[in-house]
């Protein structure tokens, strides 16, 4: 059984930062250091809002009005913005959802929503595709589901081995957009080509 954590305060993670600040051989009283521990805290405060709620509740509220519809929904060039929980360094890119539906759908905002609530987190971008995956696939029951995300990793570009404008790819398929050919090919042609 896992052990629950007391979250630190505000100011202990002000602190923090003051002190990686002095480990990076600089002075956290200096004019122009002085706010950023508290600036720091606060872009974090964003930047990991995904802990702050469930992204599956997203998907939640769903229409059945489809008048008959049983095509491909595909969103295309969603923003991602998450931290690799190796290094703490972003990655940057864009994920591409669809799903087939089987007999609803849900307002696209909410499968932009799914993305960044799961994006802000630290992780690795194999696990932020199949959770996305997994949400829509739980809560929806479509027929079948596709992800893909296309990211830089700047715990590459910036360092390491240095390799600015490598991206990485990963997909997550399901049901029919994974088992049948004709509608996978149509899938990946819609994430190539919109």
């Amino acid at each position: 059984m896992a052990q629950s954590r007391t979250r630190p305060s505000r100011s202990d993670a002000e602190a923090a930062v003051r002190t990686l600040i002095e480990w990076a051989g600089d002075d956290p009283d200096r004019e122009g250091l002085l706010d950023t521990p508290g600036r720091v805290v606060r872009a974090y405060e964003e930047l990991f809002s995904g802990y702050e709620s469930d992204p599956r509740e997203y998907l939640e509220r769903t229409f059945e009005e489809v008048a008959g519809y049983d095509e491909l929904v595909v969103l295309r060039d969603i923003r991602v913005v998450s931290f690799c929980e190796h290094h703490m360094l972003p990655f940057l890119g864009k994920a591409h959802v669809g799903y087939l539906p089987s007999d609803r759908v849900v307002g696209i905002s909410k499968l932009a929503r799914v993305v960044h609530g799961f994006a802000r987190r630290l992780q690795i971008q194999e696990k932020l595709t199949s959770e996305i995956a997994g949400a829509i696939h739980d809560i929806l029951q479509p027929k079948g589901v596709g992800v893909v995300i296309v990211s830089e990793h700047s715990c590459m570009t910036m360092r390491g081995v240095n390799t600015p404008g490598s991206r990485l790819t990963t997909s997550s398929l399901t049901g029919v957009i994974r088992d049948d050919p004709r509608t996978r090919q149509e899938f990946l042609e819609f994430v190539r080509n919109g």
